[in-house]
């Protein structure tokens, strides 16, 4: 009931269904065509009946179905006023039913049809103010109102088909940007888990190798056992520190106003090539021998191809700890005036040249293997900065090589000394 009270005009005429608009709107001008009867009449008029009453309402009741038969409502307008000539009413202000009707046609109908009936209308004009009184000022009200209610009609036509093709817009974009909002969760997810695969790979396989070694270095030399469980312990943390700068992004609660201001690791930058000699390094482990080589003019990369090139060296670092056991492994970055060069090959035995190296590899048809994820994974980063990734043996047809493509923009100027170190760290 508060809501009735609240709401406006517009509001209600929404709410109400159209045949209650159209009964209401009948009633409006039912009203409006009585009004002659009920006022007094000149002297000498004689007082209105009951036919009066009933012809003039037979005038406005078709109007109820003006919506669902707007031609045929015209048409019955335009025959039920002849009737009322039979009578002694009085003059209506304004031909309320008609003009109401050819609105209704306007407005409703087919171009061809609403045209028919406008010119219909306007040819019924002239025998009508003949008939009455015949003046030239009563045609040219006559042809002015009936024009003003064609043109109305139009008007209220194209108002609401501008309106279908709003809304019809508004459905599409929203449809769109759900379909976006999709595709996006869905490359969000594939992101999250690339990610996370890259980093509980690589720090799960060093893990093992670690555990593995353990066992008998305590007995033969602990201070090798000690180093092992420090190594297990750094790799452990460095894995936990990256998982939660790869999920701080996802985090969607404010930071508090009063909380001290520190860093938080989840918001840390993403892996970059600065981070590559540690990541080396932590490969070391048995008989293992690792090196670090960075060749041509070193200078800055963008965030997001540093970062690529970190998570496909750390698989393919990760798919030598699980494959190729204790052997040689060489990490080699070479620089272009355009391109970047990353290189690893380890002598291991592991699979050689296979094309299936790597996390989830299995075998396909007749006994050929399938790349795994963590291959895919490589190929689809290096795609997603222009780049490509190569795996197969190595030069000599041992071992195995990973070998990726990328392609800089050239330098605008050289880079001043003092941004690079002087020389190349080397392992």
């Amino acid at each position: 009931m508060s809501r009735l009270l609240t709401a406006g005009p517009l509001d209600l005429i929404r709410r109400a269904g159209p045949q209650t608009v159209d009964l209401a709107v009948a009633l409006l001008v039912q009203a409006a065509v009585t009004i002659p009867y009920v006022v007094p009449r000149p002297a000498g008029s004689s007082p209105a009946d009951w036919l009066d009453y009933c012809l003039t309402t037979l005038t406005v009741v078709p109007l109820i179905w003006r919506r669902r038969a707007p031609v045929v409502v015209l048409c019955a307008v335009v025959a039920a006023h002849p009737l009322l000539l039979l009578t002694d009413a009085p003059g209506q202000p304004l031909p309320y039913t008609p003009l109401l009707a050819l609105y209704t046609v306007a407005a409703r109908s087919p171009a061809r049809t609403r045209r028919t009936a406008g010119v219909v209308m306007l040819l019924i004009v002239f025998p009508s103010v003949a008939l009455n009184t015949g003046q030239a000022r009563e045609l040219l009200f006559s042809l002015f109102v009936f024009g003003a209610a064609y043109v109305l009609g139009r008007l209220t036509d194209v108002r609401q088909a501008y309106a279908r093709a709003l809304a019809e817009r508004a459905a599409q974009l929203e449809r769109a940007n759900r379909i976006e909002a999709e595709q996006a969760r869905a490359q969000e997810r594939t992101r999250i888990a690339r990610e996370m695969h890259d980093i509980l790979s690589h720090a799960v396989s060093l893990m093992l190798v670690q555990a593995e070694s353990g066992p008998p270095a305590v007995r033969a030399r602990p201070e090798r056992a000690e180093a092992a469980f420090e190594s297990i312990s750094a790799t452990g943390r460095d894995a936990m520190t990256q998982l939660r700068r790869m999920l701080g992004v996802l985090r969607t609660e404010a930071p508090d106003a009063d909380a001290p201001d520190t860093v938080d690791p989840g918001r840390t930058p993403q892996p970059s090539l600065a981070e590559l000699p540690q990541l080396v390094e932590g490969l070391r482990s048995g008989s293992r021998t690792v090196s670090y080589e960075v060749t041509g003019p070193v200078r800055r990369l963008a965030p997001d191809i540093e970062a690529a090139v970190h998570r496909i060296v750390q698989e393919a670092l990760t798919n030598t700890v699980k494959h190729a056991g204790d052997c040689t492994v060489s990490v080699r970055l070479a620089y272009g005036t355009d391109t970047l060069r990353v290189t690893v090959l380890d002598d291991g035995h592991g699979t050689g040249g296979s094309v299936g190296r790597g996390h989830g590899g299995d075998s396909g048809t007749e006994g050929r293997p399938r790349p795994g994820h963590g291959i895919r994974g490589m190929r689809e980063r290096a795609t997603a900065h222009g780049g490509t990734v190569r795996t197969g043996p190595g030069p000599d047809g041992t071992g195995f090589e990973v070998t990726a493509h990328f392609l800089l923009p050239r330098p605008a100027a050289p880079a001043a000394s003092g941004n690079l170190p002087a020389e190349v760290p080397r392992w």
